[in-house]
């Protein structure tokens, strides 16, 4: 299992906007080690968020993504002290889910 996402949302008027900071090596499969071999692709695909039950980002990655990426977005209908749920899914078939509060 990766390292925990760090999750900012904050609140501003009716917009809340989130910060996520994930953990992920995102290996494109071209690259190789010092003996030569290819190492496997190992990225994260699916990227999904929701808020109150309700998804607010339905994101698909490929392998072009860098290591650790960091994504902000901006939703509405969300209000201080409701919780934002992440969770990613990568291609070996783990999966990653954190929460923050919106502040």
């Amino acid at each position: 299992m990766a390292d925990p996402m760090r999750i900012r949302a904050s609140a501003n008027g009716d917009v809340v906007e989130v910060k996520i900071l994930m953990r992920h090596d995102m290996e494109t499969g071209q690259r190789k080690d010092a003996a030569g071999k290819v190492i496997p692709a190992h990225y994260i695909k699916t990227l999904t968020a929701k808020c109150k039950d309700k998804l607010v980002l339905d994101a698909q990655f490929g392998p072009s993504v860098s290591k650790d990426p960091f994504l902000s977005f901006k939703f509405k209908g969300g209000a201080k002290g409701d919780k934002v749920a992440v969770t990613w899914v990568d291609t070996k078939g783990d999966t990653r889910t954190d929460e923050g509060t919106i502040s």
